[in-house]
């Protein structure tokens, strides 16, 4: 399968960063095809990157996945201080009681649950953590959230509870959009005993449902990390 990417450059740039992308159960990221690619290695998580000096305001590059099936490398369930990973003490206290007599996915989808109830889908101009170094707590009623506003809140409401858990970010395309998507998306992968589930609430909460079970095909689509 190739994805082909394609943007306008704003005026001025230099220097764009590529993802390198990750392998995953449902495939890899074998090539990217693009002229004057530069290899880069982030030093935490060894993920890959590449730099490219822009010949024109037009940029496309491919990339191309295989069908392989691999599993989410390890350090992804690492988290590293940051405002997006901290969460706040009412967190903790919100999220302590949620499924405390369940274990394993059991538990995971309690606390699915949970957070599916605290957000409606959206695009808010102000995002419900602008402004705080941790990830706090939304407390009662409903919350404006994208993806990654629903995936940031769930992370921090897992790594509270002590579960491994990290998050991804790709392409998604829907079936009734024939191939094309104009934005990216993001989706949570939990790890207990070794097993691992994916979570896609805001696709959930966009077919109207908070009954969120691990899955990441709500509806027909194909994604890509």
């Amino acid at each position: 399968m190739k994805v082909t990417y394609s943007a306008q450059v704003p005026g001025g740039t230099s220097e764009v960063l590529i993802p390198g992308g990750i392998a995953t159960p449902h495939g890899r990221c074998t090539d990217i095809q693009a002229n004057g690619l530069f290899p880069l290695k982030e030093a935490t998580t060894g993920q890959v990157a590449y730099r490219l000096k822009p010949q024109a305001r037009d940029l496309t590059i491919t990339f191309c996945f295989d069908g392989a099936v691999g599993t989410y490398p390890d350090v992804m369930f690492t988290p590293h201080p940051s405002r997006f990973t901290r969460f706040a003490d009412d967190l903790l206290a919100e999220i302590a009681p949620v499924g405390h007599h369940l274990t394993g996915s059991d538990r995971i989808r309690a606390i699915a649950c949970h957070v599916a109830e605290r957000f409606t889908y959206g695009h808010p101009d102000v995002k419900f953590n602008d402004g705080f170094d941790v990830v706090p707590a939304l407390g009662c009623g409903l919350t404006e959230g994208s993806c990654v506003d629903i995936n940031t809140y769930f992370l921090a409401a897992l790594r509270a509870a002590g579960i491994e858990a990290g998050y991804v970010t790709g392409f998604f395309f829907p079936q009734e959009k024939a191939g094309t998507c104009e934005d990216g998306h993001c989706w949570v992968v939990t790890r207990i005993d070794g097993q691992t589930e994916e979570w896609d609430i805001a696709h959930n909460l966009k077919l109207g449902t908070r009954e969120i079970r691990p899955n990441l095909n709500p509806k027909p689509e194909l994604r890509f990390a």
